[in-house]
């Protein structure tokens, strides 16, 4: 977020509403939250401007488009310093098949979700690509077996 903005109820509604349906119009928008279109289009403009919302995304059914496995990997640099850290990024960032990378404290350096056509697809992209980073060490992979949930709205703090 660009900077510490404070959002109203009016505001937490309209994230709320755009989370659950970024396609909605905003005469709709306006609608349901009681203001007129002109005020609603500078609401969400000013939520886009200053960094709360960030973009808009179709959601994707993943199997529906042939990525039937999905994992996590715990990754433990070589050494944790500044220019491991940047030379992994950099690496992990073009590889398309890794859709979240995150930074993490405890066992592992950092946690990857991957998504990839099958086993083999995934044993290769492992092999060919992630443990081939100079700067890792290990890698430690937990296949997703099912999926309870997968939100993708974040509860807005009233």
């Amino acid at each position: 977020m660009k900077g510490n903005i404070k959002l109203d109820g009016t505001d937490r509604k309209i994230l709320e509403i755009l989370q659950a349906n970024s396609n909605i119009t905003n005469a709709q928008l306006a609608k349901e939250i009681g203001l007129s279109p002109a005020p609603t289009l500078e609401r969400v403009n000013k939520l886009e401007t200053s960094g709360v919302i960030r973009s808009y995304h179709a959601v994707i059914d993943p199997a529906s488009v042939g990525l039937g496995v999905s994992t996590f990997v715990m990754v433990t640099l070589k050494g944790h310093n500044k220019e491991n850290i940047e030379k992994f990024i950099k690496a992990i960032k073009i590889i398309n098949e890794v859709i979240e990378c995150h930074h993490i404290t405890g066992a592992g350096d950092f946690i990857l979700k991957i998504v990839c056509a099958d086993i083999s697809a995934y044993q290769q992209l492992m092999l060919e690509q992630v443990s081939n980073i100079e700067v890792v060490d290990s890698l430690q992979s937990m296949v997703i077996l099912s999926t309870f949930k997968d939100s993708k709205s974040m509860p807005i703090p009233g």
